[in-house]
């Protein structure tokens, strides 16, 4: 009988030590916020994995441990079930988390005098990392359309590339922005860095989470040439809610990259996971596919209402689709407030913690991410703090 879980029930978080809640105070000065900012979800994770991570529990010793034999195994079949794409065992390794791996290529891969080329509005890490690791950082925003999707600039791209960048780093599927990009744009992409002799490190962690019949595409998989110059993180984290439980891997086909790559990862021991970080991968690949389906219309569900809300409620905010991911990226330029002004609004006045879109680069003024991973009762008393505090803005 298949399961049916619970994505409606709000479970109470503080107390936990989760970064949600214990970052309002140091971050936004008050702890009376409606934490809708971190990207984890408000759902209770599925119980088979919780479960895995029981039943390892009971055993009084935790010792050193190795590699399951069938942890390889679930990353290859979920990979080719998912995305058809046919890793091979040896492209394969744990990583300690993908913005620590970030960090590993720029210092790897970059010379100090080299640069690392990003495509803002984007996932902050993306330039706060090579930056904070000595690296200059190159922009080349992306273009927004006028229906709200981006679009990659490649004429930007050939105008801000020299002889000194070495990597692009690519968010994939893309973070604020939620797109799932097309296969003709990653092959694109893949000559144009090929051409450039640039390594693309591309961030999948939102792979599994493609929405309203949109699919995610690996960028090393669209080409022999895309395969040739890049390394791709993925990881179960976001997709089951278990950031907390560190267990990124990256793939990387060509055997140059492979070797200078895992090989410093081996010398420092990094290619080692943690106890728990197998176990969690194993059981999310091999048993939570049904709950990952059922989370995914959650979702589906909490984007809709909070389109439909603001179209009724607060039109001056209007949510961006998503292709992927439980965040929605809300283009509030319409309300005509300067940066401090928006931020007033939804802390001061709205009491909710959001990521503002200028922490993600060039084009993330006007905008905020919403976190929609939770049970609607949650996302719905957000929204409204919200329409009560631009109901309010509009009086004064």
């Amino acid at each position: 009988m298949m399961a049916n879980y619970d994505f409606s029930t709000v479970i109470e978080r503080r107390g936990t030590g989760d970064l949600m809640h214990e970052a309002l105070l140091p971050r936004w000065g008050r702890n009376d916020l409606l934490p809708m900012w971190v990207a984890d979800m408000g759902f209770a994770v599925c119980p088979d994995i919780v479960e895995a991570l029981r039943r390892r529990l009971d055993h009084p010793i935790f010792g050193y441990t190795v590699e399951p034999a069938d942890y390889f195994p679930a990353i290859h079949d979920w990979v080719l079930g998912h995305h058809q794409w046919d890793v091979r065992r040896e492209w394969v390794s744990f990583i300690p988390g993908i913005v620590k791996g970030i960090g590993m290529v720029c210092n790897l891969f970059v010379q100090p005098d080299e640069k690392v080329i990003v495509m803002p509005p984007v996932y902050h890490p993306f330039f706060l990392t090579p930056r904070a690791n000595g690296r200059e950082v190159v922009w080349n925003p992306l273009r927004l359309r006028e229906d709200g999707g981006y679009d990659m600039d490649f004429e930007g791209l050939e105008r801000v590339c020299d002889d000194k960048c070495r990597v692009l780093i690519l968010c994939n599927p893309h973070n604020p922005g939620g797109i799932c990009w097309t296969r003709e744009t990653l092959e694109r992409l893949a000559d144009f860095c090929c051409d450039h002799h640039l390594l693309v490190v591309s961030d999948e962690i939102h792979a599994d989470m493609a929405l309203f019949g949109h699919k995610h595409i690996p960028f090393a998989s669209v080409s022999d040439r895309a395969a040739s110059i890049s390394i791709t993180f993925q990881a179960p984290t976001k997709t089951f809610n278990i950031a907390g439980i560190v267990s990124s891997y990256a793939i990387v086909p060509q055997a140059e990259i492979r070797e200078k790559f895992y090989g410093w990862l081996k010398a420092n021991e990094l290619d080692e996971a943690h106890i728990f970080a197998h176990i969690a991968t194993i059981a999310a690949f091999r048993k939570g596919e049904e709950w990952r389906r059922q989370m995914l219309a959650a979702v589906e569900s909490n984007i809709r209402f909070v389109e439909d809300f603001c179209r009724e409620h607060i039109p001056g905010v209007r949510p961006l689709r998503p292709q992927a991911s439980f965040l929605v990226w809300l283009d509030c330029r319409d309300l005509h407030l300067t940066h401090d002004r928006l931020i007033d609004l939804f802390v001061d006045k709205a009491r909710l913690a959001l990521n503002d879109g200028e922490m993600f680069g060039p084009g993330g003024e006007g905008f905020m991410r919403l976190n929609v991973g939770a049970p609607r009762a949650y996302v719905e008393q957000g929204v409204r703090r919200l329409a009560g505090a631009v109901a309010a803005c509009r009086q004064e």
